[in-house]
């Protein structure tokens, strides 16, 4: 007995042992997974920082860039060059009949070759003749531009019929589907249809903005939901999101996508779907619970107001509309926009600005400038005056004209006029649809200007509940910002954001979704990724994969502003050693780009060549950030770091001065484009260095410019990234940018 107990102790002590031992290895395992998963959420986290702070300063720069030339429109020379340059884009409230733009689109003298082998439409428009279409964008094949045209003009007549907000019910179906942002991204959208099911009458669907910019199958996108809204009217609701703006898409990749699918029928493709953004719905809701729009609201916004506004006014929501002028019915403001001159047409007050009241400063600092000569003023004469006035009353075609009493009690009038309340309740519409379009939602109670996009606002927990509370809703659903999991809910979930665009930033960055919502309101949410090579990366492989391609955009942000980052290390090497604290130079890189990023975290990928002493020598930095820089020594060096720090805003200005949008620009227009530029970021730049850089492009000495090979060749890397669809990488920091209000003159 006693060895028999003696072995049978001996076992349990041997057991313990052993289980001792696992329950040590699974704590350690344990540990270390915990430690592993936290890392690569640090990383995935300030990869994902990166790639909003680069896009949001490319949308404020944008903002500001069209502010900046709306204020050139308003104060220039009428008859001078620069201004005629950019008039046409300023063009947005034309006054004339229906018929007249419908004669303007008109797509029956188009003929549709017998070798076309694309999708082909008889209206009205049969659910099977939709399909087809979706499977012939599958196959990549492309629609017609005659059918593209009568597809865009029976829409644009469907949508002047429908009211501001949209109003459905889950009563006459079992689920209503709501999709977020889609930015051109056709193969999300055909993921939702294999998925979901196409939109029809027991699935009705609401698309919430943001159809195109970024992606490469913009108007494909637009094309099927439009064909599904013409089939199923009443089941299929769009609503405009801050990128349905033609001002926008110069900047961001559609205008050029169209322009490059339809090269010969393209502007007026673009002309006609100017018109129809301006005519998309602003909201929809769902049972009177849960409102649907593309930003989020503000502490002002009102249901009642934004179902009256004449939103079609708003043809672009960067800035209030001007007062209209009715052209005389011998010449429409459709025949005007047949014409090449354009310049002189309406010459109306500025109103306020997106970023903040007043950012140009006073008006008398700026007034009746000249880009030749920008540093001193060119007064009018008499004459100018009243030509001034003569353009800004009425269009006078030759052979009709006024008296010069009469032109004097026009400018009078005309005067008055803008003082009228009815100014006042354009710019407070204007505020509500800006506000729908741009804003933002934040963790702090409160609403403060959306300065970061530079439009809009951010709205608290408090103005949300206040709003639901006062409409008796419960929910808001939004898009407009790109979340990991393609969704986020905030506002203790009386908020909930939407983003249907997978791998926005780069493959496996993030997730889409959207959401579907039955009688009971309550929302369930479908996740995806669309592209197959998501599927085949691990965890590590896929952030690794987004980190690299955040960091090389960062890099290309630091290069580009090396002449600054090299002034701001000035300041803390005294001594002028070459060398900074890893410290230091945290700061005075934050100091140049302000992107707010955790730039201590991330000096280890970005600062690896450190001396013994922990110290950094940014000569040698600015050496081993692997870029690429084009063979251009004998350019002004100058001019060539603006190029890459403003590539993004000099290339909306060659779109802009590319008046017949054929891709390519004269000498001339080239100068004057870069004096613009140095005007909007307040530079000098010289005749000679813009005369050696036109040299150099221009290869065949054939006087013009090839917008996209000079582009092309100041490109930083050799791969276009994927957030350079939205080219905002290049763009000016929030420093560059400010440094414009400082001027009291601008």
């Amino acid at each position: 007995m006693g060895c028999g107990v003696a072995k049978s102790n001996q076992f349990h002590t041997k057991k313990g042992g052993k289980a001792i031992t696992s329950m040590k290895a699974a704590v350690l395992i344990q540990r270390w997974y915990r430690q592993y998963v936290a890392r690569m959420e640090m990383r995935r986290r300030y990869t994902w920082n990166i790639f909003q702070s680069i896009e949001y300063s490319g949308e404020q720069a944008q903002i500001k860039l069209y502010n900046f030339l709306g204020y050139l429109m308003d104060n220039f020379n009428p008859a001078s060059t620069e201004r005629n340059l950019i008039s046409h884009i300023f063009r947005e409230n034309e006054v004339c009949r229906d018929a007249e733009w419908e004669r303007h689109f008109c797509y029956k003298n188009i003929e549709v070759p017998e070798i076309y082998s694309g999708p082909r439409l008889i209206f009205p428009l049969t659910v099977e003749q939709v399909a087809a279409m979706v499977e012939a964008f599958r196959n990549k094949r492309q629609l017609h531009s005659r059918y593209v045209l009568q597809l865009l003009l029976e829409t644009w007549k469907l949508l002047r019929k429908l009211p501001n907000i949209s109003r459905i019910s889950t009563c006459h179906s079992k689920e209503i589907t709501v999709c977020g942002d889609l930015h051109g991204q056709l193969e999300d959208l055909l993921l939702i249809f294999y998925k979901n099911g196409m939109p029809s009458l027991e699935r009705p669907y609401v698309f919430n903005g943001d159809f195109v910019d970024r992606g490469k199958d913009s108007i494909e996108i637009l094309l099927i939901l439009f064909a599904f809204l013409l089939v199923y009217p009443n089941e299929v609701h769009l609503n405009r999101g801050n990128h349905e703006d033609h001002i926008v898409n110069l900047r961001y990749g559609f205008t050029k996508e169209v322009l490059g699918k339809y090269k010969m029928h393209g502007k007026r493709i673009l002309k006609l779907l100017q018109k129809i953004f301006s005519w998309l719905p602003l909201a929809t809701v769902i049972d009177q619970k849960v409102l649907i729009l593309h930003g989020g609201i503000s502490n002002t916004t009102d249901l009642c107001l934004i179902a009256r506004v004449d939103r079609h006014k708003y043809v672009s929501a960067l800035r209030p509309p001007k007062k209209r002028t009715q052209y005389p019915v011998s010449q429409s403001s459709v025949d005007l926009d047949m014409e090449d001159d354009l310049s002189g047409i309406k010459n109306n007050q500025r109103r306020v600005s997106l970023i903040k009241a007043n950012s140009f400063g006073p008006r008398d600092g700026f007034q009746r400038r000249s880009l030749q000569d920008f540093s001193g003023r060119v007064p009018r004469t008499v004459d100018e005056e009243i030509e001034v006035r003569r353009r800004q009353s009425v269009f006078i075609k030759g052979g009709f004209s006024h008296s010069q009493g009469e032109l004097n009690t026009l400018a009078v009038s005309s005067a008055s006029q803008e003082s009228t309340d009815t100014a006042d309740t354009t710019v407070e519409e204007w505020k509500q649809i800006l506000d729908l379009l741009w804003s933002d939602p934040m963790s702090q109670n409160g609403c403060i200007p959306n300065e970061v996009r530079g439009g809009g606002c951010y709205w608290g927990p408090d103005v949300t509940q206040d709003f639901l509370d006062r409409h008796n809703m419960q929910l808001i659903i939004r898009s407009h910002e790109c979340k990991q999991d393609g969704y986020e809910f905030c506002h203790n979930r009386r908020v909930l954001t939407l983003f249907s665009a997978s791998n926005y930033y780069e493959v496996g960055s993030n997730r889409g979704a959207y959401v579907k919502l039955g009688p009971d309101l309550v929302p369930y949410l479908i996740q995806y990724q669309a592209s197959s090579m998501t599927r085949e990366l691990t965890l590590r492989k896929s952030v690794g994969k987004v980190e690299h391609s955040a960091l090389k955009v960062l890099r290309e942000q630091l290069f580009a502003h090396k002449s600054d980052l090299v002034s701001a290390f000035q300041e803390f090497d005294k001594d002028k050693t070459g060398q900074v604290s890893l410290n230091d130079w945290a700061t005075a890189v934050e100091s140049v780009l302000r992107l707010g990023l955790p730039w201590r975290m991330l000096r280890f990928q970005l600062a690896t060549c450190k001396t013994p002493g922990g110290m950094l020598d940014y000569q040698e930095w600015f050496q081993e950030l692997s870029i690429k820089e084009p063979q251009m020594e004998h350019i002004d060096q100058g001019l060539l770091e603006t190029l890459y720090r403003h590539r993004a805003t000099l290339e909306t200005i060659f779109r802009i001065v590319d008046l017949d949008n054929s891709g390519f620009i004269t000498m001339e227009d080239f100068r004057q484009t870069w004096k613009l530029l140095s005007a909007f970021l307040k530079m000098e730049i010289t005749d000679e260095a813009i005369s050696d850089l036109s040299v150099t492009i221009d290869t065949n000495q054939d006087g013009n410019i090839d917008i996209d090979e000079f582009m092309e060749a100041f490109r930083l890397t050799d791969k276009k990234s994927r957030l350079e669809r939205g080219k905002s990488m290049f763009m000016g920091t929030t420093t560059d940018l400010t440094k414009l209000e400082a001027d009291p003159n601008i």
